[in-house]
């Protein structure tokens, strides 16, 4: 590779490491995928780059692509790391407009196609023609793939938030009374709850064993709050320190997908709520 292309690369390397970060939503996948990018330019004819700049957004939307699409075979290796920002449930309305930027749980909904195209166009003003050709569809196909995860994102699903967060409210109840039973009526029968801990994402399938869990697991309190516009809460250790953050997907009036950050590493990134009695200003 010569010097040029050398340059040029890590003079990209934090906006291409930026775009795979997003659409996969991974620190780990990201840093791959760029890597790979870097070994597949090191190997290209630097006669044959016409825009080296456009070359690689290209590899890595496509290399992107192709760990998406892995993970649809493999739904154990999905989980969402991402950045969460939590609100009070009363701030509803203002998160409807901003609820695509939380990237938590939403994007789980979406196809790979639709999740490139969404993350590259509107969130890194990548063209449409340039999102074709790394799809392999049309300018007017990736403009409908993005139109669609737009809706998808900044939509909020049924059913309304109120009943939402009722639903979580009864799980919450049902998991510090061990009501099992219960549980099982609030949780889908494919559930699936992912927790982010120090040691590793723990993925656990089922509303048999989330039930089981949420009764061994149950927080002894917590404020109920927004997780990047989903129904969610937070709780705090004795010392006020946070101890976990989580967020609720509802569908149909039961409980699909639950996502947990417990690795207090990144709580203390996230910009959460002060601890119930905490004084503001120390007075």
């Amino acid at each position: 590779m010569s010097d040029r292309l050398a340059s040029v690369f890590e003079g990209q390397r934090d906006r291409l490491h930026a775009v795979a970060r997003r659409v996969l939503g991974s620190q780990t996948d990201a840093e791959d995928v760029v890597q790979e990018a870097w070994l597949r330019l090191s190997r290209q004819d630097e006669a044959t780059i016409e825009n080296l700049e456009g070359w690689l957004t290209t590899v890595v939307g496509r290399l992107s692509l192709d760990v998406l699409r892995s993970r649809r075979a493999r739904p154990e290796a999905a989980y969402e790391e991402v950045v969460v920002t939590v609100a009070s449930p009363e701030e509803d309305a203002e998160l409807a407009d901003s609820v695509g930027l939380a990237l938590l749980v939403v994007l789980e909904s979406l196809g790979p196609s639709e999740r490139l195209a969404f993350v590259l166009h509107d969130l890194f003003a990548v063209p449409f023609e340039e999102i074709g050709r790394i799809l392999g569809k049309s300018t007017a196909a990736a403009k409908m793939l993005a139109s669609r995860a737009r809706r998808k994102v900044r939509t909020p699903s049924p059913p309304t938030g109120s009943s939402q967060h009722e639903v979580v409210e009864a799980f919450l109840t049902a998991a510090r009374d061990g009501d099992f039973e219960q549980l099982l009526k609030l949780l889908d029968p494919e559930v699936r709850l992912t927790v982010d801990t120090p040691d590793g994402v723990v993925v656990v399938l089922g509303a048999t064993n989330v039930a089981a869990g949420a009764r061994i697991g149950a927080a002894a309190g917590g404020r109920a709050v927004l997780v990047g516009g989903l129904p969610g809460v937070v709780a705090w250790r004795e010392d006020g320190t946070p101890m976990s953050v989580v967020a609720f997907t509802v569908v149909d009036g039961r409980i699909v997908s639950i996502a947990s950050v417990a690795d207090p590493v990144k709580l203390v990134s996230m910009e959460l709520p002060e601890p119930p009695g905490t004084v503001r200003g120390g007075r």
